[in-house]
């Protein structure tokens, strides 16, 4: 069935991540909220958050209301293509980070050993000098 709307990629989409150009992606309508970035009572930076995937889950979660629904229709600008292949969500961290976390945090041990070393002494001369009051 052909659509009226202009289709667009989720890759296309998340490229319009920031707070001059702004795409979410929500129940497969693809909204430009630029113009409404700074009116949002939540922040833009809610909003930006949930730019470059498919944001309906954290629309829905937020619990917007029947009016912030009819204003969407304002800011929509086409539909999500589906025949496109989806682009993977990032990772938080990839496994060579992971392995590597513990050789970066003897590192900063190492490099850092001062400030606890001076924590402890400042603590012990004035256990001592309590202890010498009484």
């Amino acid at each position: 069935m052909p659509t009226l709307t202009k289709l667009y990629t989720m890759e296309e989409a998340s490229q319009h991540n920031t707070k001059d150009d702004c795409w979410v992606v929500i129940d497969g309508k693809v909204y430009d909220v630029t113009p409404y970035l700074d009116e949002h009572p939540g922040g833009d930076d809610v909003v930006l958050a949930a730019t470059g995937k498919d944001a309906t889950d954290d629309f829905e979660d937020a619990g917007h209301s029947k009016s912030a629904k009819e204003l969407m229709l304002n800011f929509c600008i086409g539909e999500l293509d589906t025949s496109a292949p989806i682009i993977p969500e990032l990772e938080i961290a990839s496994k060579k980070e992971t392995a590597n976390y513990s050789r970066n945090l003897m590192d900063l041990t190492k490099q850092y050993w001062a400030v606890p070393v001076a924590i402890v002494g400042i603590s012990v001369v004035a256990g001592f000098v309590y202890l010498r009051k009484k």
